[in-house]
């Protein structure tokens, strides 16, 4: 009976479970809501109605009807309905959430029981599609659009591209028949595009289309577009067949084309661009008429290769254009170089009397002058004449040669060369260095590759300049300067780039060219980015007494300084942590650290600084001396006389009696003394040869 007695509740428990579940057979809970969808944060009305002739098991006590929202418990009021129902009504003001179930629940033995549910969903009316657009392609002619959806309603929602006859155009045709209406497609898997088949479209006419969203709190339509779909037809390419330069020598090429097979039966407008692999930028030919065909321009730098593509679109209609062709190199003809060159020289007395040694160095021609690929440079002592070659001092491939010539020689003749032909002669007049120098000059960062340099002009305003630079090494001769020349004698700046590095210092001289003369240079030097120096010079000790210690060391090398070297400090501690410190300018290479307590150990180190940031070398020991050198000396002196005197002594008493009888007066021998000599009465009494006892 007991164990019986026991198992009741549960059985109890169980049966109202299976009797009140939701979606019970017996129903005996309805849950109604005023609408399933609402309006984000609005508000909503419940009620849930439990009928006791269907929950016979409530009959035998009072029901409790409660809420939950979700799994939060919610407050409703509760009233006895017509026949014998129990009704509780919510109400809930502000509805936040975008999805939410609403249990009704009763309370029965102590528990709570879900007996019904609503589900309730809250959002947003659809937002507005924008930026709709539509392309036609040829190849299905099926028509694609495609658009941007707005804001996210929270709530299910369909979306339909649709279109029609435009009403403008037709009072009833319709996209195919005239039995439909509207028609169009339905993008699948959320996205916001779609396409519409080729037999809903109509070509040649203008067609309604535009998308429509709707979910359950209402429907949004984007703007209408009235277009022809051959209007915003996307043409296949066309394709280039061939390129010539004509006529020689001049800077023209014709182009032959012919346009792709499902673009015959159209009047087409194309463009052409064409770029070398030096640009950057596409230069682009407009206004191309025709359905196949040539067509001619100019503008082309001789004996430059090309790269050429083209693209079309129809020309009654602002439709897209077609991709662009797949590309077609050509290389123009070559024609001799132009221009003058930009030279520069240095000279020098030769070893043998009477010749002069010569540097000359000059820039390559620019792209437009060099109309094709430069085989190499001639330098002459004259000019051509009478179809006569001048003497060659110089033939090569590189922009600079060495060579030597007559002192009195001021002037040779520097020329380019291609496979086309050669050009015009630049003379390279020899000046002296001896004209007016700049007022003026500095340097400054003008990136990490790259450095400005100011300078004030001088007196007389020169014809040009040259700007010439080099990298700084330890080892003498190791970088060759570079150089370049500013043809505005008016300017004061200059922006030089080649072969500048960061961290690396850079001389600059810049030389004034006047009709003449060549201006004397003046000089500065500069980085274009600094840092901490790599590390700090190693610290030696040079002498050391007891208060003073000297101290070397070897400067750092100028390719790890990557920065100018504003000081050395120089840091020196005791055993006590006294950490004491000086500032030493950078032309110093030693030190002495003054006030040092005798016999004592000291850690030293030396620190390197830039504007940049420093950088702490090794340490350094040392041992302070008891004492100084002349306190040594003086003793060693001392003690060196003190032995002197002593020896001197020394002798002094071995040679001089008087003194010695001083010191160690003469003591007489008792054994020559008359008491050793002395024997007593009875013993001489004794007769010779006995012998006593």
């Amino acid at each position: 009976m007991a164990g019986h007695g026991a198992g009741t509740p549960f059985l109890l428990q169980l049966s109202l479970l299976l009797l009140l579940r939701p979606g019970g057979t017996l129903g005996c809970a309805l849950v109604a809501v005023g609408s399933p969808v609402v309006p984000l944060g609005s508000a909503i009305t419940a009620s849930c109605t439990i009928q006791h002739k269907l929950c016979r098991i409530l009959e035998q006590g009072k029901v409790q009807i409660t809420w939950m929202l979700d799994n939060k418990p919610m407050a409703g009021s509760q009233h006895r309905g017509l026949g014998g129902t129990e009704v509780s009504n919510l109400t809930l003001p502000h509805f936040n959430r975008t999805q939410a179930k609403l249990w009704c629940c009763v309370e029965w033995n102590g528990t709570k029981q879900r007996v019904g549910m609503a589900e309730i969903w809250a959002g947003y009316p659809p937002a507005k599609p924008f930026n709709l657009s539509c392309i036609l392609n040829l190849t299905d002619y099926g028509l694609t659009c495609q658009w941007e959806q707005g804001a996210d309603s929270h709530l299910l929602t369909s979306v339909e591209l649709k279109c029609a006859g435009d009403p403008r155009a037709l009072s009833s045709h319709r996209c195919r028949s005239r039995t439909q209406a509207v028609t169009g497609c339905t993008p699948q898997g959320g996205r916001s595009h779609c396409t519409v088949p080729r037999r809903l479209l109509q070509l040649y006419r203008q067609m309604e289309i535009w998308v429509s969203v709707t979910n359950a709190l209402g429907t949004a339509e984007s703007e209408h577009l009235h277009i022809d779909p051959m209007d915003v037809a996307k043409l296949d390419p066309p394709a280039l067949q061939s390129i010539q330069s004509i006529p020689f020598q001049t800077d023209c090429v014709t182009l032959a084309w012919e346009v792709a097979r499902s673009n015959a039966h159209m009047e087409l407008q194309c463009e052409l661009r064409y770029r070398a692999p030096e640009d950057s930028a596409w230069a682009l030919v407009t206004g191309i008429v025709g359905q196949a065909g040539t067509a001619q321009c100019c503008g082309f730098l001789f004996g430059t290769q090309y790269q050429f593509q083209m693209r079309c679109r129809r020309s009654s209609a602002q439709g897209y254009w077609s991709e662009w062709s797949l590309g077609r190199s050509y290389t123009t003809h070559e024609k001799a170089p132009t221009g003058k060159l930009d030279a520069w020289w240095s000279t020098r007395p030769a070893g043998t009397g009477g010749q002069l040694e010569v540097q000359l160095r000059w820039k390559a021609p620019r792209r437009q002058e060099a109309n094709g690929r430069v085989l190499g440079y001639r330098v002459t002592l004259s000019l051509r004449r009478r179809g006569r070659d001048p003497p060659t001092v110089c033939n090569t491939t590189h922009t600079q040669c060495n060579f030597s010539m007559p002192v009195g020689t001021r002037r040779v003749y520097l020329s380019a060369y291609n496979a086309a032909g050669e050009s015009a002669a630049t003379e390279v007049v020899l000046l002296e260095r001896k004209g007016q120098p700049l007022a003026g000059l500095r340097a400054v960062p003008g990136g990490e590759h790259s450095l400005w340099v100011h300078w004030e002009a001088p007196p007389t305003p020169p014809a040009a300049y040259i700007v010439e630079w080099q990298r700084v090494s330890s080892e003498p001769g190791h970088c060759s300067a570079c150089w370049q020349m500013e043809q505005d004698g008016a300017t004061t700046t200059a922006l030089i780039h080649g072969g500048i590095e960061p961290f690396q210092r850079y001389n600059i001289s810049v030389y004034p060219l006047y009709k003449d003369a060549i201006g004397v240079p003046i000089h500065t030097a500069a980085y274009s980015k600094q840092k901490a120096p790599s590390y700090a010079p190693k610290l030696h000790l040079k002498s050391i007494s007891k208060s003073d210690a000297k101290l070397c060391w070897d400067p750092v090398p100028v390719e790890v300084q990557n920065g100018f070297i504003t000081n050395y400090t120089i840091f020196w501690a005791n055993s006590t942590a006294e950490v004491s410190s000086a500032a030493v300018d950078p032309s110093r290479n030693s030190f002495v650290i003054q006030a040092l307590k005798p016999s004592t150990l000291y850690k030293v180190h030396i620190m390197a600084s830039t504007a940049a940031g420093s950088t702490n070398g090794t340490s350094l020991t040392l041992v302070t001396m008891v004492l100084d050198d002349i306190e040594l000396q003086f003793l060693f002196f001392t003690l060196g006389l003190i032995f002197v005197l002593l020896i001197f002594l020394l002798i002094c008493f071995q040679k001089n009696g008087r003194v010695k009888q001083q010191f160690w007066p003469s003591v007489p021998d008792p054994a020559n003394s008359s008491l050793g000599k002395w024997v007593p009465a009875e013993l001489q009494e004794v007769r010779p040869g006995l012998r006593l006892p």
